[in-house]
């Protein structure tokens, strides 16, 4: 649930927001955007209580681990921006 918002979150806004595609893209991205962060942050909340659980076990491992996949997805996502802002 953490995951998936994530990586749909630079496709939405460069093709919704940034430059539509298509006919209602700003309405559509107005609309699908705030759902997606709050997925986004639901999904966090679960992978962070699961992480931080006090047996460490498989589960709170794999919880960990999708935390550190989520890092990289934002830090790619926030390099995809600073360039698509900075015109490259």
């Amino acid at each position: 649930m953490a995951l998936g918002p994530a990586l749909v979150f630079l496709p939405a806004l460069v093709y919704l927001v940034i430059e539509p595609r298509v006919k209602y893209g700003h309405t559509l991205g107005a609309a699908l955007l705030p759902i997606g962060g709050a997925a986004e942050f639901v999904g966090v909340r679960w992978l962070v209580k699961g992480a931080l659980a006090r047996p460490f076990n498989l589960l709170s491992m794999l919880s960990a681990g999708g935390l550190i996949i989520l890092l990289v997805i934002a830090a790619y996502t926030g390099l995809f921006l600073a360039a698509f802002a900075g015109g490259f």
